[in-house]
């Protein structure tokens, strides 16, 4: 049992942790931090928290765990502001979706603390934000990536690991720099195409016309370019040494496509078409169950 957890973050991640908590019976009182009034009342009234804090020593005072679930953009501010209040008991672990830049701002404004922060990051997202997005069962099944630090002590990862398994996660554990190169490839380049695709047609002068023929197809390539502007930009900034190296992987295979088009290659088209699908369906029969 977590007598009082503090989430930095109130929206569809650090509110779904919130509630998975709560409905697992596993915490008492959990206290929202934020940049927003509004927002933080918001979860107030839907009972994602019990109470907000707009001080960090009455926040984290008597804290068992603090969440950091804003984006990763503001990891090092919202570290340096909290660092001198944090009590020996308090966990810390985040869900940020890079690794190697929360890493540096840990070792920049936690460097006291590396023993008891375990970085995490769940693998749960959604294109909706916002507290009235969050849900007690949006971790259930799904992974948590955990990327200890070599400070951790091992008690401290097996709590945090304990503490995301409640909510109803499978964890795992990679490095950092792994989980920043996988990430890049299968969440970070795909929303990146997503974002640049809808943007590429809103442009154009027949816009309206575009959007009103489009149908599942385009909905679903699409799905992800709804998400959180602020939190992609951040992910897409951190990570962007891995993004680049994909997306030029990625231009490659435009290219090559591109040729096959040319060149009028009906059968080396389907011969790749083949290729993808079967991957493709062989990928969600193991993982989608």
């Amino acid at each position: 049992m977590l007598k009082r957890v503090v989430v930095c973050g109130v929206g569809l991640i650090g509110g779904s942790f919130a509630l998975a908590l709560k409905r697992a019976g596993k915490v008492e009182t959990v206290v929202g931090v934020g940049r927003r009034p509004e927002t933080l009342e918001e979860a107030r009234q839907l009972g994602i928290i019990d109470e907000i804090a707009t001080d960090w020593a009455v926040a984290l005072k008597g804290a068992d765990l603090l969440l950091l679930a804003m984006p990763v953009g503001q990891m090092g501010a919202v570290m340096a502001a909290a660092a001198p209040y944090l009590e020996p008991q308090t966990l810390v672990t985040d869900a940020g979706s890079t690794k190697a830049d929360v890493f540096e701002a840990l070792y920049s404004h936690l460097g006291h603390r590396l023993d008891v922060v375990v970085p995490a990051h769940p693998i749960a997202g959604a294109e909706k934000s916002g507290p009235s997005a969050a849900t007690a069962d949006l971790f259930q099944g799904k992974r948590v990536v955990l990327t200890p630090m070599p400070e951790n002590k091992p008690e401290a990862i097996d709590r945090v690991r304990e503490i995301w398994q409640a909510c109803g996660a499978q964890v795992t554990q990679m490095s950092p720099l792994d989980h920043d190169r996988v990430f890049a490839a299968v969440s970070h380049l795909p929303h990146l195409l997503s974002f640049g695709l809808v943007h590429e047609l809103q442009g154009r002068g027949n816009a309206e016309q575009l959007f009103s023929f489009a149908a599942s197809g385009f909905r679903d390539f699409t799905r992800i370019a709804g998400s959180h502007p602020e939190m992609w930009r951040d992910i897409c900034i951190a990570n962007r040494h891995a993004l680049l190296a994909e997306l030029d992987a990625y231009l490659t295979e435009l290219a090559y496509l591109r040729a096959l088009l040319m060149q009028g290659e009906a059968k080396g088209l389907e011969r790749l078409f083949t290729e993808a699908s079967c991957a493709r369906n062989e990928w969600a029969e193991k993982y989608l169950k």
